[in-house]
């Protein structure tokens, strides 16, 4: 192991550990990815362009490493059986650590998108209640609440790069600024 791997691991081991076991339920299965993870990076750190892109690139081995083990752990058989498994791999922390900033956004909005996002995300009106409230036409409220989630959403997507399980819901997440990574977006990025 050279220097700079004995420095990598002492940074990220922990980190990266941390990130499988929430990941992977098994902890020998997450010490042998984590083991497989430190000897792709050393294997493969003479590939990495720049070294700002360290952090990013590292975790994306950890990520497919991840994969790989999900992959190997279906059966080929039985499609049923693999989604329970793949049910695992979502990561309510992530959403836990994005709704902060999610709320920042969402106070940011002009009022009338704000209204109509509280009023029918966070207490569950529907949109026909909503144009009644209002006292605006159905599809009036529909708008409002398609135009505040797609601001919400753009912004969003200008903050971070996000990925994906099967069903859409996100796994996992790459602040692209720092207002995520302190859990207080602002809405101007």
């Amino acid at each position: 192991m050279t220097i700079a791997s004995e420095q990598l691991w002492e940074s990220f081991s922990r980190p990266l550990h941390q990130f499988i076991q929430r990941r992977v339920r098994d902890p020998h299965s997450a010490e042998d990815i984590l083991q497989d993870v430190f000897l792709k990076i050393h294997t493969h750190i003479d590939t990495l362009r720049t070294q700002d892109r360290l952090t990013s690139w590292i975790y994306q081995i950890t990520r497919n490493a991840i994969a790989d083990y999900y992959r190997a752990q279906r059966p080929t058989s039985e499609l049923s059986e693999t989604l329970p498994v793949v049910e695992e791999v979502v990561d309510d922390d992530v959403v836990r650590e994005l709704s902060p900033c999610v709320s920042g956004m969402v106070a940011a909005l002009p009022e009338a998108y704000r209204e109509a996002l509280r009023l029918t995300e966070y207490q569950g009106l529907s949109q026909k209640a909503l144009s009644e409230r209002l006292g605006i036409s159905f599809s009036g409220a529909k708008s409002r609440v398609q135009r505040a989630r797609a601001k919400i959403k753009e912004q969003l997507l200008n903050c971070c790069h996000f990925q994906f399980d099967y069903a859409g819901r996100i796994i996992d997440y790459q602040s692209r600024c720092a207002c995520c990574a302190s859990g207080s977006c602002d809405s101007r990025n």
